[in-house]
């Protein structure tokens, strides 16, 4: 093959790409099966398409250049906001299945279990400084993915750095998948006039609010992905970068917690989370393998796991 020819060939793709492409089209299609249900259904879909269409121009170029930091910059970003995307895609698709939240399922369980409802015991401790904590490390989530994603690149390459990608891509769409197979709208949405103390801080208390009210909406609770997400960057960090696992041991711990501290999630949400996080864990080296077997020999082997 020449290498003007070469030039043209298109890159293979990934785990990861696969894992993205596929949900953006399992949404499509569901989109496309439940229109009546889903209002503006014709927009979702184009946005799904003309994702899908950037989300592959940016793999074909992240995988022809050759600067170490653009690679990384030119995988990261694209991969980073398709799973935002998808997020925010899956609020459309929530009530497809039941036509209706079922907070009060995971009320009764939690009362019955803890004999009340965990969020509203928390009132109490409820103070400025706690809150700041709390909303310090649920934010924590958003800078440690590309913190920790670049300490996994740059010391131990691509396969670690897509291994990273595809146990994070399939936890997240795992979550997605229980938004809709069991759609919960959250503490605020169903006990928001039961709260008696409003939470106080500082700054990250701010940043938390805004989150709230500008990037989240009712759902998208049950499995938490901020939970199932973390849980995964700090397994991902106990098996490439050890000081950073004990550096974000308190961070993480707090993390949990702080879901339902900060009144986003329930506590059944967290723990479900971190069992979805553990599952993608299990299934990742699995679709990796089989997804690298599939490929072609003269693409070469693919990544291969540690």
């Amino acid at each position: 093959m020449g290498k003007d020819e070469s030039r043209f060939r298109c890159a293979p793709l990934q785990a990861t790409d696969a894992i993205i492409l596929a949900t953006l089209a399992l949404f499509t299609v569901l989109t496309l099966l439940f229109s009546q249900r889903i209002q503006g259904w014709g927009v979702l879909v184009l946005k799904n398409l003309a994702v899908g269409v950037a989300y592959v121009a940016c793999q074909q170029m992240a995988a022809r250049v050759s600067s170490k930091p653009l690679k990384f910059v030119l995988r990261l970003v694209p991969v980073t906001l398709a799973y935002g995307y998808l997020f925010l895609a899956v609020d459309k698709l929530q009530l497809i299945v039941h036509g209706r939240f079922l907070d009060e399922v995971v009320m009764r369980a939690e009362e019955a279990v803890f004999g009340g409802q965990p969020t509203l015991w928390l009132e109490p401790f409820t103070k400025p400084a706690v809150t700041e904590w709390m909303m310090f490390a649920y934010l924590f989530y958003f800078p440690m993915y590309p913190i920790l994603c670049a300490i996994i690149y740059f010391q131990h390459g691509e396969a670690a750095m897509e291994d990273c990608f595809v146990t994070l891509g399939l936890a997240n769409v795992l979550c997605d998948l229980g938004f809709i197979l069991f759609p919960v709208a959250g503490p605020m949405a169903a006990l928001g006039d039961r709260y008696t103390v409003p939470l106080h801080g500082y700054v990250f208390t701010w940043l938390g609010e805004w989150v709230r009210t500008s990037l989240q909406f009712p759902g998208g609770s049950i499995p938490s992905p901020h939970c199932a997400a973390a849980t995964v960057m700090w397994a991902m960090a106990y098996r490439y970068h050890r000081t950073a696992f004990w550096l974000l041991l308190p961070v993480v711990l707090s993390l949990y917690v702080s879901t339902f501290y900060g009144r986003f999630h329930y506590v059944s949400d967290a723990v479900l989370g971190i069992a979805t996080a553990v599952v993608a864990s299990k299934l990742a080296p699995v679709l990796t393998r089989a997804w690298d077997k599939r490929k072609p020999a003269a693409n070469g082997a693919g990544i291969t796991r540690r």
